[in-house]
């Protein structure tokens, strides 16, 4: 029998220890939440005790900006899909003048100085010389009534002028109202900024001016659209970003940005490059929503399809401290990058085409004349542009005084804005106006002496064959280049017809090229009326073996014989292909070439004027050059007088490939030189090219590439 108080016993010991457990918890948990209580205490009294003075300080002037982050530009790529031009990483440096203080112009001298050092350009719009005598850069007459109440950035010669009118230093106050000289209100500038005493007799020099130039374009900012971050300098090296480090300037900070990087060495003229917004430039793109510091495309295809490159602009809030750290940031609008464009250039073709032209020229006695290229396809497709002598994308910026210097013109981009009087391959185009018209068939043939006897003497002009070409029809009279024989048939037609089919095959028109082009002019009485010249009818004569007033660009040339032989279907020159977007994955737009307008050219007449083209391509002068082409071709030359007065003539070629189903046309020109037929050698060069199989099916596929 169990015994009652051993069972209360044991109850009472473990009662006993269910205590002790319980109080073992509550002393845990005590001292858990004094060790967490103590953290608190620990922690308020680093914030409040020690660094509460650094907290307070940085309170107190700590800054909201708003700041535009320029989008990744997109690449360009050849047709074939080569890449051009794409991105790097690089860096640029940005000023904040919130957080320099009084310090701002010691700071920003220390800057100049390591900038002149290393030899780093910066952002300098002051439309002021950088040395004495001060004069102004551009003719740009100084405004000082026009206010903009919304505050948009005006011209930089409105806020010259209000700038020159603020405290402490005012021009107005001891001048008349007359507009100040450039010396006078780069006085009254470096006198509101601070720089100089004038009522001490102090006069601005060089670095002054450059501390202005930086506080001008920090006036601006700061003035027009309430931002006083902007930036510097673009692109700079690890040896000037350490030295900005090393003197640990306030305010002065390096972003990490990209820029353009060039994969080729041609097509310089073509492919363009980029830039800050300028002056003449802000409007425009302002009302695109550009921010003052984007990059843009300044010249050739990166200014042409800058609204497919560009892409749109991203706007972050940064939050900063006393010392202008970033304490934080968020995106308000992410930045969209830029589509690729595609051209419809060939890049082998455009190399093998540059190469042809430097080897030609160096063979030349006057190396300041220049040479030009154009290859379209038969719907205006340019394969190839080329303009020599040409330059250095990546560093013609530092050689640019020298290059803009040069007699032979090398920014000058002869294939679009240079212009040539056609000399005898304007013929085929008095031939089809001709038999279009009536004025003579392909089996009329026109006696040919040497001279042309229908006027009286001594207005009798000659062929170039003094001896005379006998009796020629049409096609022979283009493979002869019998001038007596177009002198007749551009008579009888008349200048009224001329001018007309001119204007159909595009001659003295704009092609549509993405690109800065000349126009041209056909002759005839409206353009002689408009040179202030006599005209006669006689003139007409000349008009129509390509001289008097006719003038051409090469790409013109090029596209007319296109037009020809393609059967009269006349379209805009075009550069684009297509854009894919920027990850390559879809293609967003595809060129659509249509016919500007058709010209209603009869088979038969067709045929008679390519068989005279052919036939030239045969002659002995000729085929030593293209017999060894896998196409036959049909070809014209010209050599025209560069003036009436001239003792000099441009060589003038033209040709297409292949004779029976054309794919390309050609010009080439070559300032001073004696003959078109010189040329041959250069077109059979680039015909050879272009009907190689590797230039054909070099494609290149790129990862995450739309396969077409």
């Amino acid at each position: 029998m169990n015994n009652p108080f051993d069972h209360t016993h044991i109850q009472e010991e473990k009662a006993e220890r269910e205590a002790q457990r319980l109080k073992l918890r509550t002393n845990l948990l005590i001292a858990l939440f004094c060790a967490v209580l103590g953290g608190f205490a620990a922690v308020l009294y680093q914030a409040q005790i020690v660094e509460g003075d650094s907290y307070l300080a940085n309170s107190d002037v700590r800054d909201i900006q708003w700041e535009n982050v320029d989008s990744v530009r997109g690449d360009i790529l050849d047709r074939y899909g080569r890449v051009l031009v794409t991105n790097e990483v690089s860096y640029d440096v940005q000023l904040d003048t919130i957080v320099m203080g009084s310090e701002r112009n010691a700071i920003l001298e220390q800057l100049l100085a390591i900038c002149r050092e290393e030899g780093v350009e910066w952002a300098d719009s002051l439309p002021i010389s950088k040395t004495a005598p001060w004069t102004f850069t551009t003719d740009t007459p100084l405004s000082y009534q026009s206010e903009n109440d919304d505050g948009d950035l005006e011209t930089a010669y409105t806020s010259l002028g209000r700038l020159a009118k603020t405290k402490p230093y005012n021009w107005m106050d001891t001048e008349s109202s007359s507009e100040p000289s450039a010396g006078q209100l780069l006085t009254s500038m470096c006198a509101t900024f601070r720089l100089i005493d004038p009522k001490k007799g102090e006069i601005p020099g060089p670095q002054e001016r450059e501390l202005a130039g930086v506080l001008y374009e920090l006036y601006l900012r700061s003035n027009s659209i309430n931002n006083n971050t902007y930036i510097f300098a673009r692109s700079v090296d690890i040896t000037f970003i350490s030295k900005v480090k090393e003197q640990g300037l306030l305010g002065v900070r390096i972003e990490t940005s990209t820029s353009r990087k060039y994969e080729t060495n041609y097509a310089a003229h073509v492919l363009g490059y980029t830039g800050p917004i300028t002056r003449d430039t802000w409007d425009r793109y302002k009302d695109l929503g550009y921010p003052m510091d984007a990059t843009v495309g300044i010249d050739g295809v990166e200014l042409a399809f800058e609204e497919y490159l560009h892409g749109v602009s991203g706007t972050r809030r940064i939050e900063k401290d006393a010392n202008g750290n970033v304490v934080s940031q968020d995106w308000s609008r992410l930045p969209e990058p830029g589509d690729n464009v595609i051209l419809t250039l060939d890049m082998a073709l455009q190399a093998t085409t540059e190469d042809l032209l430097a080897q030609y020229a160096a063979r030349q006695e006057d190396p300041t004349k220049g040479m030009a290229a154009a290859v379209v396809d038969m719907s205006g497709g340019v394969l190839a542009l080329a303009s020599y002598p040409t330059f250095d994308l990546p560093s013609f910026r530092e050689n640019f005084n020298e290059l803009q210097n040069d007699e032979s013109k090398p920014l000058l981009n002869r294939a679009t804005k240079g212009v040539y009087a056609p000399g005898s391959t304007f013929k085929m185009l008095t031939a089809i106006a001709a038999l279009d018209t009536g004025t003579i068939t392909t089996r009329e043939r026109i006696p040919c002496t040497g001279t042309y006897t229908y006027y009286p003497p001594p207005d009798q002009p000659n062929c170039w064959n003094r001896s005379g070409h006998g009796l020629d029809n049409v096609t022979q009279a283009i493979t002869d280049s019998c001038n007596v024989f177009f002198y007749d048939v551009g008579r009888r037609t008349g200048i009224a017809k001329l001018r007309e089919y001119a204007q159909k095959f595009g001659l003295g028109e704009y092609t549509g090229v993405e690109l800065a082009e000349e126009k041209g002019q056909v002759s005839g009485p409206e353009t002689s009326a408009f040179f202030d010249q006599p005209w006669y009818e006689g003139l007409t004569m000349f008009a129509a073996i390509g001289q008097d007033n006719n003038m051409f660009t090469p790409l013109q040339l090029a596209n007319y014989v296109a037009t020809l032989v393609n059967g009269g279907n006349h379209y805009q020159c075009h550069l684009l292909k297509e854009l894919k977007s920027n990850d390559y994955s879809q293609v967003t737009q595809t060129y659509e070439a249509d016919p500007l307008h058709t010209v209603n050219i009869q088979p038969e007449h067709l045929a008679a004027v390519k068989q005279g083209m052919y036939d030239l391509s045969k002659t002995w002068t000729m085929a030593r050059y293209f017999e060894s082409l896998p196409v036959e071709v049909g070809c014209k030359t010209g050599t025209a007088e560069t003036s009436s007065r001239a003792v000099t003539t441009n060589a003038i070629f033209v040709c297409f490939a292949p004779y029976d189903d054309p794919q390309i046309a050609l010009c080439l020109v070559s300032e001073g030189g004696d003959a078109g037929g010189s040329l041959a050698e250069l077109a059979a060069g680039i015909l050879a090219q272009y009907f190689s199989t590797d230039s054909t099916l070099s494609t290149v596929t790129r990862e995450n590439v739309l396969l077409r």
